[in-house]
C-alpha cells in the first residue's frame, strides 16, 4: 500500500507538471493527427487491401496501425522526461525521501499512461470524422471497442517501461528522446500496422507476425472489426488478443525489472 500510495503522488506531481505545460499535450496530440491525415489521403488510394485499392478500406484498415503507433510513441517521451529530471537533481531529491525506491518510475509510468489516454481520445475523435468506424467489416459491439483500446493502452503502458529505462541510462534529455524513439521506427514499420504483412518477403513477415506490436495492431483490428485481419500460421496472428496480452505483460515484467534495477544502482 506504501508503494501504491507513494506512486500516486509522484503520478499526480507529473500529471501537475502537465498542466502547466500545455504544449507538451498539444505537440504529442498533433503528430498523431498529422500521421492519419497523411495515411489516410496520401496514401489511401495506391495501397491495396484484400485486393481492394479503395480508399475508404485502407482508412479502415489504417487506424488500429496508428493508434497503437501513438502509445508507443509515448515513450520517447518518458524517455525524455525521467532524464530531464535526473540531470536537473529532482530524482535525487526524492531518493532522500522516506519513499518505496520504485514509486518514482511507476508514478511517472502512470502519468505518462493518462497522457496517452487523453491523446488516443482525440485521435478517436479525428478517425471518426475522417471517416473511420467500427464494424467495417466484422460485426463489433462496445465491450470489444473498449477492449481494444485497453489493448492499446496496455501496450502503451509496456512501452513507457522501455523509455524508463533508456531514460536512466543517458546522460541528457536530448540523448533520451533520439534513444527513446529511433528504435520504434523498424518495430512499427515492421509489422502489419500499415501494409499487409502477407505481401512481404517471407523472412520479413516472419519478424513482422511475432513482432509484439502486431499481435495489438491484429487483436485491435479483429476487436474493431475493422479490414486486414492477416491470415497467417503464425501463433500470435491466430490468437492475436491473448498474444498482446502476453507480450504486453512480458515487457512490463522484464523492464519494470530492469529500471528499477538500474535505478537503485545509480543511487548508489
Amino acid at each position: 500500500m506504501s508503494m501504491v500510495a507513494d506512486s500516486l503522488v509522484i503520478a499526480r506531481r507529473n500529471l501537475i507538471r502537465m498542466t502547466r505545460i500545455p504544449e507538451m499535450v498539444l505537440f504529442g496530440v498533433i503528430q498523431p493527427v498529422m500521421f492519419v491525415v497523411l495515411f489516410t489521403f496520401v496514401f489511401g488510394g495506391s495501397m491495396s487491401i484484400g485486393g481492394s485499392t479503395d480508399p475508404d478500406v485502407y482508412k479502415n484498415f489504417l487506424m488500429a496501425g496508428i493508434f497503437a503507433q501513438t502509445v508507443t510513441f509515448a515513450t520517447a517521451g518518458s524517455a525524455a522526461g525521467i532524464a530531464d529530471d535526473m540531470q536537473k537533481g529532482l530524482v535525487d531529491r526524492f531518493r532522500s525521501l522516506p519513499m518505496a525506491r520504485g514509486a518514482v518510475l511507476t508514478g511517472r509510468t502512470v502519468a505518462d499512461l493518462v497522457q496517452t489516454c487523453i491523446t488516443l481520445t482525440v485521435l478517436a475523435i479525428v478517425a471518426l470524422i475522417v471517416g473511420w468506424r467500427t464494424g467495417s467489416a466484422e460485426p463489433t459491439n462496445v465491450g470489444r471497442v473498449l477492449g481494444a483500446f485497453g489493448l492499446l493502452l496496455l501496450l502503451g503502458y509496456a512501452f513507457t517501461w522501455i523509455g524508463a529505462l533508456i531514460g536512466l541510462s543517458v546522460r541528457t534529455p536530448e540523448a533520451a528522446t533520439s534513444g527513446g524513439i529511433i528504435w520504434l521506427f523498424p518495430v512499427t514499420f515492421i509489422s502489419n500496422a500499415f501494409v499487409d504483412s502477407s505481401q512481404m518477403t517471407p523472412w520479413l513477415r516472419h519478424i513482422a507476425e511475432w513482432n509484439p506490436f502486431s499481435a495489438t495492431v491484429q487483436a485491435c483490428r479483429e476487436l474493431f472489426g475493422n479490414p486486414g485481419v492477416v491470415q497467417s500460421d503464425a501463433w500470435p496472428m491466430q490468437h492475436p488478443v491473448w498474444a498482446s496480452l502476453i507480450w504486453s505483460v512480458l515487457i512490463v515484467a522484464i523492464f519494470r525489472t530492469l529500471a528499477v534495477r538500474k535505478y537503485r544502482a545509480a543511487e548508489g
